[in-house]
């Protein structure tokens, strides 16, 4: 986390968290979702605008984490951005060798790979769980190939209580409201 996000974190404490403002698609592209997107529907059917400042970017995904709960969030200075995942808190890049990195850079081992009903490809490591990126799937089958993961079959409708995420945290905010 940045010093300047962990100033402002000391600085205003209470600050209000922000829910569905922010998306993350399966392919590690963030999205800004203002009020009229939010309105046409939930993430990843109103996706919103696609974030292409860089800086920016690298901001939210240096300041990118998660809370006991299992809700992905971009801390923005004293405010925590709960995020939308399209499918999974992260998106895994592969590379030359056995690199494996998530969307935002942070390099891992994997010690669980597992493939769905619909043939997507997720690993799981230290860092997290998340979707091997579709333009990385021939790196991974020769990973597969080598023997050096040995996938396991699971249902996509099961993996965020397995892995212990939240994919809408303003659809469970909301609904924990209605239960009130």
């Amino acid at each position: 986390m940045d010093d300047i996000v962990r100033q402002a974190m000391a600085k205003w404490p209470n600050v209000p968290h922000c829910y569905g403002w922010l998306g993350l698609d399966a392919r590690g592209n963030w999205y800004m979702r203002d009020d009229r997107t939010q309105a046409a529907g939930a993430f990843p059917q109103a996706k919103g605008s696609l974030l292409r400042h860089e800086k920016l970017v690298d901001f939210i995904q240096r300041n990118y984490g998660h809370d006991a709960e299992g809700q992905w969030y971009f801390q923005n200075g004293p405010q925590r951005v709960y995020v939308e995942l399209e499918i999974t808190p992260l998106v895994w890049r592969l590379g030359p060798g056995d690199r494996v990195a998530t969307h935002a850079g942070a390099e891992a081992r994997p010690r669980a790979c597992l493939v769905d009903e619909l043939g997507r490809l997720y690993l799981d490591s230290e860092l997290g769980f998340g979707l091997v990126h579709t333009q990385d799937i021939g790196l991974a089958a020769e990973m597969i190939e080598h023997g050096v993961w040995q996938p396991e079959d699971v249902c996509s409708a099961e993996l965020p209580a397995r892995f212990g995420y939240v994919t809408s945290p303003a659809q469970r905010r909301a609904d924990a409201a209605a239960a009130k």
